[in-house]
């Protein structure tokens, strides 16, 4: 958790019960006037509504490499859940429950879903067959990352995941880079119309975030 001005950023583990615990907790102590969270529209009305999140009729949308990218990532975020007992997404799930028991506003401040899965299937094959093999080689890898799925990874084990994803250019712009710039511009705006604002991102999110909320301020004293 980190905070900047009237704004606190909880970074999560969309499959983490410890996750869940201090989201709920932080609203319920802070009592802010908004929750704002890493959601698009899509996102949000598949993660509160019993409905598949993907279909056949996606592939209009994402394109047929976009559809199965999306299709592979939900198989593998749902198979991470059944380990740790937490359903991908409940800690933003809470957020919204929490938010609407408070009376808060809601804010959706991620990059539509539809933009982000088109550019990932740009990103060059070349970049995409170094990924697959590089997977490969850290299966056998002795010295893996390990961590509790069931806890938040601390900010030397994340520090060392986005490291990896930096090995990959397009990826990483894609995934991390274009996404924390969206957001922070969005928080921005948001910061300015209401006093006290709750943000829920993904771990890994948040210190670039800050970082790009304070550029945003520079260039408005400038």
């Amino acid at each position: 958790m980190i905070s900047y001005k009237n704004i606190t950023i909880i970074g999560t583990s969309h499959i983490s019960s410890e996750s869940v615990r201090e989201v709920r907790e932080t609203i319920r102590e802070t009592f802010p006037d908004l929750v704002a969270i890493e959601l698009d529209r899509r996102r949000f009305e598949a993660l509160m509504s019993k409905k598949s999140k993907t279909s056949i009729k996606d592939i209009k949308k994402f394109g047929l490499k976009g559809f199965l990218i999306n299709v592979v990532g939900a198989y593998f975020e749902k198979k991470l859940g059944k380990l740790t007992g937490v359903a991908p997404g409940t800690e933003m799930k809470t957020a919204v429950i929490e938010a609407k028991r408070i009376n808060a506003k809601i804010a959706l401040i991620d990059q539509d879903i539809t933009i982000t899965i088109r550019k990932l299937a740009k990103v060059p094959f070349k970049e995409k067959f170094f990924i697959i093999i590089d997977s490969i080689k850290n299966i056998f890898k002795k010295d893996k990352i390990k961590f509790n799925l069931k806890k938040v990874p601390s900010k030397k084990k994340i520090s060392q995941l986005i490291n990896m994803v930096k090995k990959y250019p397009n990826l990483y712009k894609v995934l991390i880079d274009d996404r924390n710039k969206y957001m922070a511009k969005n928080l921005h705006k948001l910061m300015s119309e209401y006093e006290v604002i709750i943000a829920v991102v993904g771990a890994g999110h948040e210190d670039d975030i800050i970082k790009e909320l304070k550029n945003e301020n520079n260039k408005k004293r400038d």
